[in-house]
């Protein structure tokens, strides 16, 4: 019995061996490269107030603003409104309290079917295009592309990723804020305060079912093990960096849909750059465009091929690249 045992055992350990040089290989020759930091002719420029085009600046010129927003959009002509009100009505109020504050909001629509970019640029005619600009994707590229062509697009010192959703209260920003200050001294300029959702586990638990609860279990699992450790919440989309962490990570970035927030908190690391991680209010939102099984199931296989890229050297991390 017990030859038979350690025969099985062996067997066992021979085909999970040969399952992961598979998957490795597998990974290594679908690897894509680097998608290439282009635009389209039509992305290059945003519309102002008078709907006259004017060219987009670049991350690579010296900050103009003290804060540059973000904010990807996909089909989010019915949850865009709320957010934007609460955001730039924070945003005034702060400019009111401190004139010498300045501040950008860039809504990034990602090839939405709907009337996004409409209801966006509505707000640039309220407030002028100074402080509100829309860039119109010629076709989906993902949320991480969507928030990659926002920030190259950039003139903030510092650049916040927000969700279109409204999910976290947007005057937590101070909150990051003060997370990326005790960093200080930031090496190269460089550090990055991300909003986490990790103290309302025990409640999100209570409200799930136990088996969304393990599937959220296992992805935080992968998380640690294969990509990123030390950050409870890799994917709550509040992201505060400072202008040279936002061009080093992105411009390195390989995943532009869902998993994207895991390499961009890898790349970090790679180049070590310091990570706060800032408990913030949130709130869920319906709409949510994650279908729990598949969306999950999705992002377990590109955690996977995320480490093993790297480990195989199909994906390899470069200096910071620009944008054609």
């Amino acid at each position: 019995m017990a030859p038979l045992l350690l025969q099985l055992a062996v067997l066992g350990a021979a085909m999970a061996a040969a399952a992961l040089v598979l998957i490795s290989i597998v990974a290594f020759t679908t690897a894509t490269k680097m998608p290439a930091l282009h635009r389209h002719e039509e992305e290059k420029f945003f519309l102002n107030a008078k709907g006259q085009k004017e060219t987009l600046p670049s991350i690579w010129d010296s900050p103009t603003k003290q804060l540059s927003v973000v904010v990807p959009s996909y089909n989010e002509e019915k949850r865009l409104p709320v957010m934007m009100d609460e955001a730039l009505s924070y945003l005034e109020k702060r400019q009111k309290r401190d004139p010498a504050f300045t501040y950008e909001v860039i809504v990034v629509d990602d090839g939405s079917k709907d009337q996004t970019s409409k209801v966006a640029f509505k707000y640039c005619q309220k407030y002028g295009s100074d402080k509100v600009r829309v860039i119109t994707l010629v076709k989906n590229r993902g949320k991480g592309g969507a928030i990659r062509m926002g920030i190259f697009s950039s003139r903030g010192e510092k650049i916040l990723m927000a969700d279109a959703d409204g999910a976290t209260k947007f005057p937590d920003v101070e909150k990051l804020e003060k997370g990326l200050n005790d960093l200080q001294p930031w090496p190269n300029q460089m550090a990055i305060a991300c909003g986490s959702r990790a103290h309302l586990e025990k409640e999100s638990i209570a409200q799930r079912s136990y088996f969304r609860t393990l599937l959220m279990y296992g992805f935080h699992f992968l998380v640690w093990f294969l990509c990123v450790k030390g950050i409870r919440d890799t994917q709550c989309g509040f992201k505060l960096f400072t202008r040279e962490a936002a061009s080093r990570t992105f411009s390195s970035l390989h995943v532009e849909r869902w998993a994207f927030d895991v390499e961009l908190l890898y790349i970090a690391q790679f180049f070590k750059i310091p990570i706060a991680e800032i408990a913030v209010n949130w709130t869920e939102i319906e709409g949510s465009k994650l279908v729990p099984f598949w969306s999950w199931l999705q992002m377990g296989k590109d955690l996977l091929f995320i480490r093993l890229r790297y480990l195989t050297g199909a994906w390899r991390l470069e200096q910071t690249r620009k944008m054609n």
